[in-house]
């Protein structure tokens, strides 16, 4: 699919609408900084997240390429903590 844009709804399948799939959103530069600094973390610190994950895909379905290095939060619903946040970092998958 190189090049070629396609809408989020236009998928045949978008997972991320799936009851079970936690929501993913894709953070800007400045918002990743932000979030690692106040967690005292660095970029290699972060789990990983492969660019040809099935999220990762329909994210780039609706933002358009996501680079390597780039940082997705991750919200799962808990019965305990009502949500639980996780971020990954994008890698070459």
């Amino acid at each position: 699919m190189a090049g070629v844009k396609v809408a989020a709804d236009n998928i045949s399948f978008n997972v991320l609408k799936h009851d079970l799939v936690p929501e993913h959103h894709l953070l800007s530069e400045e918002e990743a900084k932000k979030i690692l600094t106040e967690m005292g973390m660095t970029y290699d610190q972060l789990p990983k997240i492969r660019n040809n994950d099935a999220g990762i895909r329909v994210l780039e379905s609706i933002h358009g390429p996501i680079a390597e290095g780039r940082v997705v939060k991750i919200v799962r619903k808990s019965e305990t903590t009502q949500e639980f946040v996780a971020y990954r970092l994008v890698t070459k998958g």
